[in-house]
């Protein structure tokens, strides 16, 4: 798909994977973790010893999200087996034997599948019938060495959890919304009014802008730091009184810029970004959109549920804002980047 396809760069590909495969169950967001976690001097990797991290992860996130035993039509035996060890029931050991017969099945043949088909790079290969485990490729650890590995654990963790509260809030669509809290910097929604915190608003937003500023392309971290994302708002909130009801905390209008060009001496500020970088930014909404729970929903909700519609309401607003008189603003240096 497009997202990797125009900027083809491994971590890309493995964003590709987190952030638009299939979300069944969660197990691909516990298979990324016990890779980031795993032991890999050798490039072969027991099933037994990635059975430890794998169960860890599930486990962890049954305790906070039950929702997805019930997103499946039964729990089978390894989910059985994850619970029965978080009610003390089974041993560590027990639980490494149940994930290694029943945790793998299908989630190491389906872990490289994007939209209906296996990605171009592939971080392991499924061996487990012939020695009993996954090995990994030259791709895997030529990922481990790049600026933005460090990164991607904080993505999968935050989609996990988006995917994972969609799933408990077991909302229609339609009333499904997500807004930025800018004081705990995270992203929510409301359930029958009560506030639902999701999760990290930088972590959640930083893959879909595959680690860089949205305005210049600097590489972004989300360690603190010189290069620590900031959280900034494409069209600025001091146009609010220019468009009564629209929600400019909402997701559509969030993005990640550097911290020069969110607030240094020729930063944006309270100016309304390029017309160039309104296209960039109904691209970037495009992935929610390709990304599905829970910020297909919101996108759709608070900008149109169609493309057609979509880019006439960010025309609309970005010609709003310049009605209040604000300035246009462009980085002064871009560097390349096919969003």
């Amino acid at each position: 798909m497009r997202f990797y396809q125009v900027n083809p760069a491994l971590e890309n590909y493995w964003r590709g994977v987190i952030l638009f495969g299939n979300n069944f169950a969660t197990y691909k967001f516990a298979l990324a973790h016990a890779l980031y976690d795993v032991e890999r001097h050798n490039t072969l990797i027991l099933l037994e010893d990635l059975a430890v991290p794998f169960s860890k992860h599930i486990c962890a996130h049954l305790k906070q999200s039950p929702k997805q035993i019930l997103n499946t039509s039964k729990p089978g035996k390894f989910l059985s087996a994850c619970m029965q060890f978080n009610n003390g029931e089974i041993s560590e050991n027990a639980l490494r034997l149940a994930t290694v017969k029943h945790g793998f099945s299908v989630v190491l043949n389906a872990f490289h599948n994007v939209s209906g088909g296996p990605i171009d790079k592939q971080f392991f290969i499924n061996e487990h019938r012939t020695h009993k485990g996954i090995r990994l490729t030259d791709e895997f650890y030529q990922l481990t060495e790049t600026p933005q590995f460090h990164n991607l654990a904080h993505e999968t963790d935050a989609r996990w959890r988006l995917v994972e509260k969609a799933w408990e809030m077991n909302l229609p669509p339609q009333l499904l919304d997500v807004h930025y809290d800018p004081q705990q910097e995270t992203l929510y929604t409301l359930l029958n009014n009560s506030r639902i915190s999701l999760t990290s608003c930088r972590n959640s937003l930083n893959g879909y802008q595959k680690g860089h500023c949205f305005y210049c392309n600097t590489p972004i971290s989300l360690k603190a730091g010189p290069l620590l994302a900031e959280v900034d708002h494409f069209i600025p909130l001091v146009a609010q009184q220019g468009m009564p009801g629209v929600n400019l905390n909402g997701v559509w209008n969030l993005v990640l810029a550097c911290q020069c060009c969110n607030r240094g001496e020729n930063g944006k500020h309270a100016r309304v970004p390029h017309i160039d970088l309104l296209y960039r930014l109904h691209d970037r909404n495009e992935y929610f959109i390709n990304s599905k729970l829970p910020l297909h929903e919101a996108i759709l909700n608070q900008t149109g549920n169609n493309e057609q519609k979509r880019k006439m309401f960010l025309n609309t607003k970005w010609n709003a804002a310049l009605a209040c008189r604000l300035r246009i603003w462009k980085p002064s240096e871009v560097r390349e980047w096919i969003l």
